[in-house]
């Protein structure tokens, strides 16, 4: 069957198009994505307000088109993060039911982490072991650990790069003291669950998901997302060590020329790698391996999981 996934996350409204029955990989068809950050829109009063209603509704209804258009029979459709915690959650949810027919369900932060630890298990396969999955979207990140296909631990911090950047980092370059307090505060939320997963033994293979890793992957030396998923991609904490204080000194617009950062993510690409090299540090993770299925995927999978056979 042809299936379509939309994500209504803190940047972006995606719509993923696949193939898919059970026991089979899903293979990709389509896909629809929309800028919208949906995080940015927020009022004073942590609200969604009325225009960036109206976007959200807008851009759910041209997904809803484009997954008519590919001849999708389903689409899953869910929330995160930047509405899970928006204080009008709940008349936003109910203006895009009105206005497009689509009820969003809204992830928990460790509903996120755990369907995007099934993805990873999946796509890594048991002969990897014990995994630790790291994962930093718009709004959270989200961290995994655990031997089978759903992890023994599984939480999420509010420390998402676009979150990050537009509480703590306001300046184009960003001041240097905003960057060290970003730094301390990111680092002493990390710290807080560290002991928890330790307690668990060493994982035996690390891997991270998500545009922001990505990104970090291919500007430290990985291969171009065109040469395809099954290229192995990695990243090592000395080359994002490096590159961590080159980012603070740059403006966005000199970001979004490095290699593989698009403009969109270019503010947001300080704060992500911010986190990622506090998570691998207190992780005590010198290399990670990036994984091409995340959320959606485990979504996905979720769902084939109930198909009948």
């Amino acid at each position: 069957m042809r299936l379509g996934v939309l994500d209504v996350g803190s940047n972006t409204v995606h719509l993923l198009v696949v193939d898919a029955h059970p026991g089979a990989r899903p293979l990709p068809a389509h896909s629809h994505k929309a800028e919208l950050r949906l995080a940015e829109l927020l009022d004073e009063d942590g609200a969604i307000g009325a225009e960036g209603v109206d976007r959200l509704v807008a851009t759910v209804a041209e997904a809803l088109q484009a997954a008519e258009d590919k001849g999708v029979e389903d689409v899953l459709p869910f929330a995160t993060s930047a509405v899970r915690e928006a204080s009008n959650a709940d008349r936003v949810l109910a203006e895009v039911a009105e206005q497009t027919g689509v009820g969003l369900t809204v992830l928990t932060g460790e509903e996120e982490a755990r369907l995007t630890f099934l993805a990873a298990r999946r796509w890594f396969g048991w002969s990897s072991g014990r995994l630790l999955v790291l994962d930093i979207g718009g709004g959270s990140l989200e961290i995994a650990y655990g031997l089978d296909e759903e992890p023994d631990r599984a939480v999420s911090l509010p420390l998402g790069a676009g979150r990050l950047t537009g509480g703590w980092l306001p300046g184009d370059p960003p001041d240097p003291a905003d960057v060290r307090a970003l730094r301390r505060h990111v680092r002493a939320e990390i710290a807080r669950i560290v002991g928890e997963f330790k307690r668990l033994g060493t994982p035996d293979h690390v891997v991270a998901t998500s545009k922001t890793f990505k990104q970090l992957a291919r500007l430290t030396g990985a291969a171009r997302s065109a040469e395809g998923p099954y290229v192995q991609r990695g990243l090592s904490r000395t080359a994002l060590e490096e590159w961590v204080p080159k980012l603070a000194g740059m403006t966005a617009e000199e970001r979004a020329g490095l290699p593989g950062v698009s403009v969109a993510r270019a503010p947001q690409l300080l704060a992500g790698a911010l986190v990622a090299e506090a998570a691998m540090d207190l992780f005590g993770v010198d290399d990670l391996e990036i994984c091409p299925w995340a959320l959606r995927e485990g979504v996905i999978l979720r769902r084939l999981d109930h198909l009948p056979v």
